[in-house]
């Protein structure tokens, strides 16, 4: 039987998780696949993906928000197949940004432009869709360190709209 990998959280700040991966076993390891997991305003859960090559494995993943629940899954690939998951789960420190204020206007009918209030030096997500259930399934979206962005849409459509 093929062991779930080890997963320890080596440390954590504001923007950025460390951990380890390891296999207790005598099985050859080729490498990891790794899931890192959060949710978006309650609507949209958000997803990484690293494939790491190796037996033993430290990672970094930065980019991320503070006082943020994540979630990190792993299996590891084997010489006899995949390992079953492991979990752990992290909250990052610090204070969670305030959600930003958004303002959408339809320039024509085919373009929408968004703008919000935020701190600066950040990445936002702009996602949209024509339904809750496509937000939260798959959403349009595109990222920006601006504070305004033109989506174009569809014609004969309304939007809802998140950044």
């Amino acid at each position: 039987v093929i062991p779930p990998p080890v997963i320890h959280i080596e440390s954590y700040s504001e923007d950025s998780i460390s951990f380890s991966l390891k296999m207790s076993t005598n099985i050859k390891v080729s490498g990891y696949v790794v899931n890192i997991y959060w949710t978006f305003d309650t609507h949209r859960q958000e997803k990484r993906t690293l494939v790491i090559e190796g037996e033993k494995s430290i990672q970094k993943v930065a980019n991320l928000t503070a006082h943020t629940p994540y979630e990190i899954s792993a299996w590891a690939k084997t010489e006899l197949g995949d390992s079953p998951l492991s979990f752990v789960h992290v909250v990052t420190s610090g204070t969670r940004p305030v959600s930003p204020s958004l303002k959408a206007k339809a320039i024509n009918q085919t373009a929408v432009e968004c703008s919000w209030t935020g701190p600066r030096n950040v990445v936002y997500g702009i996602f949209y869709a024509t339904s809750f259930l496509e937000l939260y399934r798959s959403p349009h979206n595109s990222t920006t360190s601006a504070h305004n962005a033109t989506v174009l849409v569809q014609r004969d459509e309304q939007y809802l709209f998140l950044v």
